[in-house]
């Protein structure tokens, strides 16, 4: 093994695990039809977590503070943030409500310096990963800077490990096997934006099977199967199917080999893989009572066209 057992001191085990099962206890009371409660404990959490219980105290009793003071106080409670996913027009309001506030306090937590004390850090994820996600396995393992566009939408296995500053896009749906290893600064994708028309995007539900490795700096395109106990190699862009137990580098990704004791069971190298990310491919739809609009206000027609 190339991991040892590392423990927290007593004291602080103790103290760790009282904050933890409180909040846990906390989120489980308020369920995910009490949206509004969920804020207000999100809110509470977060400043006690930032050191702010005077001055926030302060600032409920009516007491004056200054604008600054104001606007940080104000900006623990989820309510008064937005995200840039909130501006998606096809998101499921109903589950959006809930998954913000919760996303709110990953992302507030790691702003602290707790989120740098990796054994108390990675289990106050796993415990709030219980809440957001869909689904998420036994014994994961969540690092520093990981973002989300929901939360909602991403089911996990058993005993994952995700890195610092990966980008995890559940703009479709995103599924991530059993032992999975999702390397620093990967970006894993569920959405497209059309070529001409970049306001047109197209969900897919993205799959990374059992076992696979997802190394350093590389990027999964939306719809792509990662095939089981596969690796991706780093700064690699996939854009098609990963075949089971074969090795992938490059820009785009192409398999170089399979890995040593597999050869019998896995597609050969120069095997023609068909893709299969149409069948992913997740139907939308806009509500009607959704104003929508155009950012970026291009015209779209080609020369010579009216």
């Amino acid at each position: 093994m190339t991991k040892r057992h590392v423990t927290l001191p007593d004291e602080m085990e103790d103290s760790l695990e009282d904050f933890l099962a409180d909040v846990d206890r906390r989120l489980s009371n308020a369920g995910p039809d009490e949206p509004e409660r969920t804020c207000e404990i999100v809110e509470e959490v977060l400043v006690d977590l930032h050191g702010d219980r005077d001055a926030y105290d302060r600032w409920q009793d009516g007491e004056e503070v200054s604008p600054a003071e104001r606007v940080r106080l104000q900006s623990y409670d989820p309510c008064n943030a937005t995200l840039e996913s909130e501006y998606y027009a096809e998101k499921d309001e109903q589950k959006f409500r809930q998954s913000k506030h919760l996303q709110w306090l990953w992302r507030q937590f790691d702003a602290t310096p707790m989120a740098d004390n990796v054994e108390f850090a990675l289990r106050f994820r796993a415990m709030l990963a219980d809440h957001l996600f869909a689904d998420c396995g036994e014994g994961c393992r969540f690092f520093k800077g990981i973002s989300f566009t929901y939360g909602h939408n991403i089911t996990m296995g058993d005993n994952v490990v995700v890195h610092d500053d990966v980008h995890l896009d559940d703009r479709g749906e995103l599924t991530v096997g059993d032992r999975v290893s999702i390397s620093d600064s990967a970006h894993v994708y569920t959405h497209d934006h059309d070529v001409v028309d970049q306001t047109q995007v197209e969900n897919y539900h993205t799959v990374i099977e059992d076992d696979a490795r997802v190394t350093y700096d590389s990027m999964i395109r939306a719809g792509v199967r990662v095939g089981e106990n596969s690796i991706v190699g780093a700064k690699s862009i996939v854009q098609r199917d990963v075949p089971a137990h074969h090795v992938v580098v490059g820009q785009p990704a192409k398999s170089v080999k399979i890995k040593p004791g597999w050869e019998d069971v896995a597609e050969p190298v120069d095997a023609e893989i068909a893709s299969e990310k149409e069948a992913r491919h997740i139907e939308d739809e806009i509500p009607d009572d959704v104003e929508i609009f155009d950012e970026f206000q291009r015209d779209l027609h080609p020369p010579g066209e009216t």
